[in-house]
């Protein structure tokens, strides 16, 4: 991949769209959202994926094609177009096929890692990833189980926590992917300090915030009781919010996670940490299923993405809500902007509320 990468601060922002898993939904929201003309004036944009999939899927809902098409080998940061897709046409893919598939697999990890390295090379300011589906992954022998694990190993970065963004809810997670009953075996007081640390530093650089207020849910029913329904939370949880304390980071718990989320949401913390994957995903899915961001907290670089999957069920029908997406990319803009001095003291992002058409991976 050759690159053209520039420095300069006083250029627009360039944000790179990996098109996420071509028998998905990716195609048509990155197509959909693209499609607003004020979203395109706030940035420039370099889509990695396919450009014939990209274009399938804009006669599907009847917008005409509005990018540049470039060869992914020549990588630039200066693309005459405002929006320009780095075509992989090396990948043959059928537009009908709407299921977890090896090549789609092994497309969609291209386009994510390049994306990954044309941010480490300055020539994009942030990526955003499209919705990838795991299976496929799997079928193309990959060793992530998502996005967040590759991105902090091609990274080289060994802190990170997904964070997730919905409205007033603002939440990390302590672990990510792994079976429930796998996270016993790995469940530390450093795995439950790092997201603390990291979303205390993210709510104050990117939302400002200056002294965040941080709730953090128990692992086990009511917290333990006391010891009654497990130890977790006098052995793990709260010698990690100690430790959070001694770094002056104001946290608050363990509390019971059924009522917790009630309480985050009116506003009464600035975010929450959660212990598992699904103890924190319900909430936030429930609250914003359509325009929840999910981003990357603790890397070199900027990654946000939609939090919902790839929709096989109405892929190619037309009718993916492209809602989270366009805040991802909203969200990705600001947090570049800010990262390269572009934008004043930063202010809550706000987000629509959407009704949800899709059915999340």
């Amino acid at each position: 991949m050759s690159v053209n990468g520039h420095n300069s601060t006083d250029e627009k922002i360039v944000v790179g769209i990996s098109m996420g898993d071509p028998g998905g939904i990716g195609p048509e929201i990155v197509v959909k959202a693209l499609a607003d003309p004020q979203l395109r004036r706030q940035a420039r944009f370099i889509i990695f994926g396919l450009a014939e999939q990209l274009t399938y899927a804009a006669d599907l809902v009847e917008l005409e094609p509005f990018w540049f098409r470039h060869q992914h080998e020549k990588l630039s940061r200066d693309y005459p177009r405002n929006v320009s897709v780095a075509d992989y046409d090396e990948y043959p893919i059928p537009s009908w096929i709407h299921c977890p598939h090896k090549v789609s697999g092994e497309a969609s990890l291209r386009f994510c890692m390049d994306a990954i390295d044309a941010a480490r090379d300055t020539i994009i300011d942030a990526v955003v990833t499209g919705p990838i589906s795991k299976a496929s992954w799997n079928l193309a022998k990959a060793k992530w189980p998502g996005h967040t694990e590759l991105f902090a190993e091609r990274c080289r970065s060994p802190r990170k926590a997904m964070m997730f963004v919905a409205g007033p809810l603002k939440l990390a997670l302590a672990t990510i992917h792994m079976g429930l009953f796998e996270i016993r075996n790995k469940f530390t007081i450093g795995c439950v300090f790092e997201p603390i640390d990291l979303l205390n530093t993210a709510l104050k650089e990117y939302f400002g915030i200056r002294e965040p207020s941080i709730a953090v849910a128990g692992l086990n029913p009511h917290a333990g009781e006391n010891g009654q329904f497990g130890d977790e939370e006098d052995r793990i949880i709260i010698p990690a919010m100690n430790l959070a304390r001694e770094h002056e980071i104001h946290v608050h718990g363990p509390f019971p996670a059924d009522t917790l989320f009630i309480r985050a949401a009116a506003g009464e913390f600035d975010g929450v940490v959660a212990m598992y994957h699904d103890q924190g995903l319900i909430p936030i899915k429930l609250l914003a299923f359509n325009t929840a961001v999910n981003v990357t907290i603790g890397l070199p670089i900027i990654r946000t993405s939609p939090a919902h999957g790839t929709a096989f069920d109405i892929a190619g029908k037309g009718l993916a809500d492209a809602s989270s997406m366009k805040e991802a990319i909203r969200l990705a803009i600001r947090m570049a902007r800010i990262r390269k001095g572009l934008a004043d003291e930063p202010a809550p992002v706000h987000f629509e509320k959407h009704d949800a058409d899709q059915t999340a991976d």
